[in-house]
């Protein structure tokens, strides 16, 4: 090789090398000589003194896979008519590092096309190829930590909360995100460093060390008291420097480690550290990454433990709102569940309450305040407060929202309000329901059936009286023993994106498959629509059950409502009979009592305004019998009339005294009962 330097006696640059490494050849293709000249063999790395001019000798330092591919170029090139080609190999040289060679050749063909010589020139392209690798590779590394920037920031965006934030970069793809094998992430409390995330292989293994006292010891530790960066590119070494760790390092599969603090705004608030299996050094741009990752985390971290305080702050002001706890109630049994909404500052608007009431009875009620902050969660107190002593004056249910409206009206606010109130006597059963602008209540029925009455409402509360329209009417509802009552805010059944009508669907479904016990029945409701719908909203729920009265296993009894609207429920209420006379073993008297049930039924819901409830029970004594009684809000006794032969009507009680032993009416609250016995005639008794 020649000495190529400068004119001022330095070695000459890269480029310049690479430029002189250039030489020519001529190829005889009707002898199969070649002729190259000496800087040409020196670019093959053939000493000029040996060659013998033939091409095998001039190319057999390539490998195989390379000697095959140019001489699948030139045959390509001579067999195509081409009048050129041109073609990168690598040739290994002494030292075994590898060149890449560049050659460029032309070739000559006669009059008739036949190729017979080939001149070109070939170059050592090494610096040329390796430098455009080098550049495409920085270009690559850079693009991968401007990705790994990007969708970090990306998912630390949405992180509203500090688990938020630690799902965001333990779960999927967390890892990804940021380049590295293993995470952990630790924040300073109360003197502590309180590890609060995990996430890689083997670091299961360092569980123990999740709560220490913040000192130097540990190299976690040491950067957020120093707050100074340390990376690692030996656990040995590392082990060396940090004693404590040596019982782990048998089981961590990691060769470094980068530790750094989270800093924001002048405050440490901890560190994290990022663990790789590969990694053998840090250079500068991966350590800046390092920092600039840590910078966005800290960042993130702050305005999630801000918005942490707050939101404790908040929830805490809403528990204090709310009852701290529920009467017990004799007949029946009340549950009742809060949720809060799981993003955003959303809390304060929902409540529940239980207000015992004068003559056994108790007002139960929820609502909504609207908006979702800490002023909703004053607003709601006061609220509550309010209707709770209105209730507990012994007001009609009507009274006590129209002055609950008029207390809101008066408040310097612009919200409003919400709720369904109920006053509830669970000896009788009788639950008087007003709206206003709120959900309705479910009745789910002895049999599982659920359903929706009908309950006209007014307007919400605050807004009626700005209208001057406190008008909330009462609907009476009955629950016969063994019934519940469920009632909810619209976060409960508010799907995003969907009618609402198809959550109080599904909430219909939920009821009916429930168990029938309040406090299950509530455990089962919040528990499968929270994880449906995602809990964006507060929720308040209660349910009411009145205990049911099943007899005595020799005297077993069953009740039923019937509402008036329902067209089936006449049906099912025959079938109720029917089944319960096979379970408790008087299958013979089943035809009589269903035809006795569907006469007294259908008297109720086609002459009065109002459902029924109908009462089946056996009467032990002196023989077993069926005691069977409809009961309405009707005050207009049954009067035996003489129907003609085409009447459609008049034979009800004929019919009872055909197929009864006896019956008789007795006046029932502010209705009455027509009840009737049928069992073995009298000759048997």
């Amino acid at each position: 090789m020649t000495d190529n330097r400068a004119h001022s006696g330095e070695i000459g640059t890269p480029e310049r090398l690479a430029m002189n490494r250039t030489g020519s050849f001529d190829w005889d293709l009707d002898t199969g000589m070649i002729d190259v000249d000496e800087a040409g063999l020196l670019v093959f790395g053939v000493a000029p003194g040996t060659f013998d001019s033939r091409p095998g000798t001039l190319v057999h330092r390539l490998d195989e896979e390379e000697r095959v591919r140019l001489e699948g170029v030139i045959k390509e090139a001579l067999t195509s008519g081409r009048t050129s080609y041109a073609a990168r190999f690598r040739i290994a040289l002494d030292d075994g590092s590898p060149q890449w060679t560049h050659v460029q050749a032309r070739i000559l063909r006669d009059a008739e096309g036949r190729a017979h010589r080939i001149v070109g020139i070939v170059r050592d392209a090494t610096f040329e190829v390796t430098h455009s690798e080098f550049v495409l590779e920085l270009e690559r590394r850079r693009q991968r930590q401007t990705n790994m920037v990007e969708r970090t920031t990306q998912a630390l965006s949405r992180a509203v909360t500090v688990d938020d934030v630690t799902a965001a970069l333990t779960g999927p793809g967390g890892l990804a995100r940021l380049g590295a094998d293993g995470f952990a992430l630790g924040l300073v409390e109360n003197g502590s460093l309180n590890i609060i995330a995990l996430s890689g292989d083997s670091l299961d293994v360092l569980e123990d060390l999740r709560v220490r006292r913040l000192e130097r010891g540990m190299p976690l530790a040491e950067t957020v008291l120093s707050g100074r960066p340390l990376f690692s590119s030996s656990f040995q070494e590392l082990i060396r420097d940090y004693p404590a760790l040596a019982p782990y390092a048998g089981q961590l599969r990691f060769r470094a480690a980068a530790y750094l603090p989270l800093v924001a705004q002048a405050r440490t608030l901890g560190g994290m550290a990022l663990f790789y299996r590969d990694r053998m050094a840090f250079s500068a741009d991966e350590r800046n990454l390092s920092l600039g990752l840590a910078a966005i985390v800290a960042q993130s971290l702050q305005r999630a433990i801000l918005f942490d305080e707050e939101r404790e702050l908040a929830t805490g002001l809403q528990a204090a709102m709310l009852p701290r706890r529920i009467p017990a109630v004799e007949g029946g049994e009340i549950a009742v569940r809060y949720h809060s909404a799981w993003s955003g500052r959303q809390v304060g608007g929902d409540w529940y309450d239980v207000v015992p009431l004068p003559k056994s009875r108790v007002g139960i009620v929820v609502g909504d305040v609207q908006g979702h902050d800490t002023h909703a969660a004053a607003i709601m107190g006061q609220l509550r407060i309010a209707l709770r002593a209105y209730a507990g004056e012994g007001h009609a249910p009507s009274t006590v929202l129209a002055r609950a409206s008029r207390f809101l009206a008066e408040l310097d606010t612009e919200r409003f309000a919400t709720c369904t109130y109920a006053q509830v006597d669970l000896d009788t059963g009788t639950v008087r329901v007003v709206r206003a602008g709120h959900l309705g209540p479910l009745i789910r029925h002895t049999d599982g059936r659920v359903g929706q009455p009908k309950v006209p409402g007014g307007l919400p509360l605050g807004v009626a009286s700005v209208f001057g329209d406190e008008e909330f009417p009462e609907t009476r509802l009955d629950l016969v023993p063994g019934e519940t009552l469920v009632m909810c805010t619209d976060g409960l059944v508010e799907e995003p994106g969907a009618d609402i009508g198809v959550g109080i669907t599904a909430l219909e479904r939920a009821v009916s498959s429930g168990p029938p016990g309040a406090e299950a029945l509530a455990d089962h409701l919040s528990e499968r629509f929270w994880e449906r719908w995602g809990a964006g909203d507060d929720v308040a729920l209660l349910v009411l059950r009145r205990s049911p009265d099943p007899g005595t296993p020799r005297a077993p009894r069953i009740h039923q409502y019937i509402h008036q609207a329902d067209p089936q429920g006449l049906s099912e209420a025959r079938a109720v009979v029917r089944r319960a006379l096979r379970d408790w073993g008087l299958r013979e008297f089943a035809d009589d009592a269903e035809l006795v049930t569907g006469e007294l039924l259908g008297n109720v819901l086609l002459h009065t305004e109002g459902g029924a409830v109908l009462t089946l029970e056996v009467v032990p004594e002196p023989v077993r019998r069926v005691r069977l009684a409809v009961q309405d809000r009707s005050s207009a006794w049954p009067r035996r009339r003489t129907p003609g032969e085409a009447a459609t009507g008049g034979r009800g009680l004929l019919l009872l005294d055909a197929l009864a032993l006896r019956w008789g009416v007795e006046p029932r609250g502010e209705g009455k009962a027509v009840w009737c016995e049928i069992g073995p005639p009298a000759s048997k008794r």
